[in-house]
């Protein structure tokens, strides 16, 4: 009997305020379902492809997501009833199922426009092509059942609902391989419905698109019975593929077909399929047809069709001739016509979904959807550290982590190395260098500082179109390529060999044998049986995971994508097979992390999903291979495992991404608890960890960062059961940074310190938070009882809070206005400070650094002199801004005693004047709107502030001439403060109370 494992958890409470932050970017993904509402012009919905649902309701201006919180993962359905708005199915698994196909969580409905939605289960169909719903009886509905397309199933084909898909009863079945692809009901008469099935399969190795289970059918009892039709008159004859199927709304005897096989092209019936003809036969419009092949009718014309593929097509004479176009991305899958209205639609690409109003001629952005599919993430050192990654359907890229601005926009990202499907690796020695590799072997070095581009492949044999029997080496379409962490002028890459170049990619040595099982019958073209498809998704036999020690410079690994694990100790002179036994033949190893505490240490995550098989599989050794422990408890069963990765600072922290989420483990791999957090359901693809954030790749929702690990590592059973308790905050960079939730930007870490604090207990008095310098001498402080009208908010449980790094801002007054003349307290200087929590009286202290801009070439010395300037400017301010505070105030009392007894106005007018005088010296006092100072010279105050603009940009120590125009504005401003001074000495202190008025205004210096 095996030993019980300990479980080392956490209650989620505890550090839940830590949340995932989407970085973007906000250039959409793969998207296979689409739908408009009729009668709302606006309102329109998108399935992405890992990404769950999302909706506008400005017309594709800016999107937002409605499933999370309820489900995510790949969509293939996504249908709006005709006769109720507020009623959505959508039916989970998209249709384009290539080679990083992700499948669905079943069906679901909303009854709400998507504000909540109900669980209608069938989560085991994985692949749900088609939804359609009776016009009339939204609770009437139909569904295309894909299936798994991993293995054999029962659950495929045509379903029907009666009771709002609470319940569902198949109605038309193939085979077990065979699943229904397109389902269309007659506008006019939907008891008249068309399928198409489609038996399909896809293998770590192969692509089948095509069989005896591919067929074309026919109901006119509301699909209780079907009728074959795929071999009517005019069909082609022969082996049948994938079948797109359409009826016109206008005529219902007109259907459209788009059929692959030998003898393929778009076919039309006008007899309700009885007989066809074939009216098209252009490659363009059927080329790789497991992606695509689907048509459209026209909602008006009976004459128009549409057929979607690399363009889309429009044809209006009946389907003999087409017109070509593209939306915004190309690459297109779904489309919905308004019945009402044909020039209103929306339609699906790789780009995600774009609506238009004029029938095509012009679409809105797919450059506001944050629905990318990245392969691998990797960053480099540049300061704010980039991010890199592949994004499927476009370009690699690297983007920002963060900025000094209010969100991660097009502006903080480019277009890097390589292409859609590589890995990224960027030059330790220079960030300006990356290598990125794409299919077909290409390897590809940009120097990003002048544009420059080489391509560097190992072996430059153009592999298109051939499977991988006959190739020297076979690079898979996502192989790995990284360099050394020992040598930075060592690049690796891998094929079924293992490959390093030290010379930038001239030339390459080839130091391994053939690491994979070369599995001779498994390395045959991919697509068939009728349509081949090679692009090297399929290849197989290939290392598609490798990894060297940080610790032990030649300890290297190899993963392969068939099933084995190999260490050399010797830097690749002589490799050992330590594949574990517990592993099942033929599973992919997915990633590898080498362990960075033991030199013979690795941990990797491997996936069998493409054998049907959907458990997590992940591995750990600290003896070279020698022995293996599986460390998955915890992990759902259905949660197969993509990556896992080792937290180089806490040693016994790991981090899991899966095909649903996340997850964390506390005790090396011995048990995982989630880490989902406010993560939305979605593949996770890659993680990596940098200055301890955690940085994961998804496939459907872009990048996302947690940007701070360290509360995770001080967790512990002590700080669970406390009253309350104050985390170290992470040593923070002098950056500045907005933190703003945005439908088109990603969202950026604040600037400053965050901090992270838990409450066992409900307060009875006051939480306060103070942070203090060196010396101890408190800097800011907030408090749940307010502090200058800002108030502490907090709640049970886990708590962030976020300081600037900014002393208090000088004092300013109701109405003032400025130009270029901010009022906010200078930021600290680099060096260690101290925050303490105090809940009820009882404080609790941790320390902290924070630490330089390092773009910046400043001294300690020239940040304290440029803190000591902003603090005199800041100081003299205040003191400026509460004189004339004082002279509003006496002025206001003095004309109360005129008011009152008008023998008064001779002995106090001269001093209102005298003391008004001194105001219009201190502050232009004609300023009323934003613009006024273009036409009202600025006076002193304003004058002194600009020096906040003017030195407190960037990190400098003040110039010369800064410091000089400091001295003379000060000059002038105490001139009239001393005038202020007498007059309130000699003439005011007889007249009013003024310490009483100084105490109520809470203005404590001498004047």
């Amino acid at each position: 009997m095996l030993p019980q494992v300990q479980a080392q958890t956490y209650d989620e409470k505890l550090y839940d305020a830590v949340q995932w932050r989407l970085v973007g970017p906000h250039r959409g993904g793969r998207s296979a379902a689409v739908s408009g509402v009729i009668g709302d012009r606006n309102t329109f919905y998108f399935g992405a492809t890992g990404g769950g649902v999302w909706k506008t309701t400005d017309g594709g201006s800016t999107w937002a997501n409605v499933s999370d919180g309820y489900f995510g993962g790949s969509i293939g359905a996504v249908t709006v009833a005709p006769s109720d708005p507020n009623i959505i199915y959508v039916g989970g698994g998209e249709k384009t199922v290539r080679g990083n196909v992700s499948y669905g969580y079943g069906f679901w409905k909303s009854s709400d426009a998507g504000k909540t939605w109900e669980d209608l289960g069938m989560e085991e169909t994985r692949f749900i092509s088609r939804i359609r719903v009776h016009p009339s009886n939204p609770d009437v509905v139909y569904a295309a059942v894909l299936g798994d397309i991993f293995k054999p199933t029962a659950m495929r084909g045509v379903y029907k609902s009666t009771d709002g898909g609470k319940s569902w009863d198949r109605k038309l079945f193939v085979d077990s391989q065979s699943g229904a692809v397109d389902l269309i009901l007659d506008p006019n008469n939907p008891e008249v419905m068309y399928a198409t099935t489609w038996q399909v399969k896809r293998t770590p190795y192969s692509l089948e698109s095509g069989g005896p289970g591919s067929k074309m059918f026919k109901s006119t009892d509301g699909g209780e019975n079907w009728t074959e039709i795929s071999r009517n008159k005019g069909l082609p004859a022969g082996l049948l593929g994938i079948m797109g199927i359409t009826v016109s709304p206008v005529n219902s005897n007109r259907l459209w077909a788009i059929v692959e096989n030998l003898d393929g092209g778009v076919f039309r019936s006008d007899d309700g399929g009885m007989t066809w003809e074939k009216t098209n036969d252009d490659r363009n419009l059927r080329q790789r047809a497991w992606y695509y092949t689907r048509l459209y009718a026209d909602s008006q014309d009976e004459n128009t069709v549409y057929v979607l593929n690399v363009a889309y097509h429009k044809s209006t004479d009946g389907g003999k001739t087409f017109k070509s176009a593209n939306a915004p991305h190309g690459d297109h899958h779904d489309l919905w016509i308004d019945p009402s209205d044909n020039q209103r639609m929306i339609i699906a690409d790789d780009g995600g979904a774009q609506v238009s109003f004029d029938g095509g001629k012009n679409w809105s952005t797919y450059m506001n959807q944050p629905t990318a599919q990245f392969y691998r993430v990797t960053t480099d050192n540049h300061f704010p550290y980039r991010i890199y990654g592949a994004q499927q359907d476009n370009s690699t890229m690297r983007i920002a982590h963060r900025n000094e601005g209010a969100g991660i926009t097009e502006n903080d990202w480019e277009v890097s190395a390589g292409s859609e499907s590589g890995w990224l690796a960027v030059d330790p020695l220079d960030n300006d260098i990356v290598y990125g590799g794409n299919y077909g072997g290409l390897l590809q070095m940009l120097n990003h500082r002048t544009g420059a581009k080489r391509n560097v492949n190992v072996y430059p044999d153009n592999p298109m179109g051939h499977g991988a029997e006959g190739m020297k080496y076979r690079f898979q379409w996502n192989f790995p390529i990284f360099y050394s962490p020992h040598d930075p002028k060592v690049l690796y890459t891998t094929s079924n060999h293992f490959h390093r170049s030290t010379n930038g990619g001239q030339s390459w040595e080839t130091f391994s044998p053939d690491l994979t099982r070369n599995a001779k019958e498994k390395l045959g073209p991919s697509g068939g049986p009728i349509t081949k498809d090679n692009t090297s998704v399929e290849y197989y036999s290939t290392i598609f995971a490798a990894a060297e020690s940080p610790l032990k410079q030649g300890v290297l690994w190899a993963g392969s994508d068939d099933g084995l694990v190999h260490v050399s100790k010797d830097n690749g002179k002589t490799w050992e097979n330590v594949t574990p036994k517990e592993m099942p033949e033929w599973t992919q190893v997915n990633s590898m992390e080498a362990h960075p505490f033991e030199e013979g240490g690795l941990y990797f995550a491997a996936t069998a999903y493409k054998n049907g098989d959907y458990a997590p599989y992940l591995f750990k050794t600290t003896d070279y291979g020698k022995t293996w422990s599986k460390i998955v408890n915890g992990i759902d069963a259905q949660h197969f495992t993509r990556v896992v990765r080792a937290d180089p600072v806490k040693k016994g922290i790991l981090y899991a991404g899966t095909e649903t989420g996340m997850y964390i483990s506390f005790n090396d791999g011995q048990s995982w608890q989630p880490l989902q957090l406010n993560l939305p359901i979605v593949p996770i693809t890659d993680l990596t960890i940098k200055e301890n954030n955690l940085i994961a790749a998804t496939q459907g929702r872009s990048f996302w960062i947690i940007d701070d690990l360290t509360v995770l590592h001080q967790l512990s059973n002590e700080v669970a059961s406390k009253p309350f308790h104050l985390f170290r905050p992470q040593d923070s960079y002098r950056l500045d940074g907005v933190r703003r939730e945005s439908k088109t930007a990603g969202t950026n870490r604040p600037g400053g310190v965050l901090v992270y604090y838990q409450l066992n207990q409900e307060p009875k008095e006051e939480v306060r938070i103070e942070f203090l310098d060196k010396n101890n001498q408190i800097l800011k402080a907030y408090s749940s009882k307010g502090i200058e009208k800002d108030t502490l908010k907090y709640k049970m449980g886990s708590n962030e809070f976020n300081w600037n790094l900014r002393l208090p801002d000088a004092k300013g007054f109701d109405g003032m206005i400025m130009w270029s003349g901010p009022l906010r307290g200078p930021k600290v200087v680099p060096g260690d400070y101290t925050v303490r929590l105090i809940v009820d009286g009882v404080a609790q202290d941790q320390s902290f650094k924070v630490l330089p801009d390092l773009r910046y070439e400043s001294t300690q010395e020239d940040l304290q002199a440029q803190f000591d300037f902003l603090l005199q400017v800041r100081d003299k301010l205040t003191e400026t801004h509460e004189t004339i505070i004082l002279i509003r105030k006496y002025r206001e009392l003095m004309e109360e005693m005129i008011a009152k007894d008008s023998r008064q106005k001779r002995r106090l007018d001269p001093i209102i004047q005298s003391i008004s005088a001194i105001e219009k010296e201190l502050y232009q006092t004609q300023n009323r709107s934003g613009q006024d100072p273009l036409n009202y010279p600025i006076r002193l105050n304003n004058k002194l502030a600009h020096l906040n603009v003017i030195v407190g940009t960037g990190e400098y120590r003040p110039t010369d001439g800064a410091e000089e125009v400091r001295v003379e504005i000060t000059r002038q401003i105490d001139e009239q403060l001393q005038k202020f001074r007498m007059i309130e000495k000699n003439q005011l202190t007889n007249l009013l109370n003024i310490g009483e008025i100084k105490q109520n205004l809470k203005i404590s210096r001498a004047h």
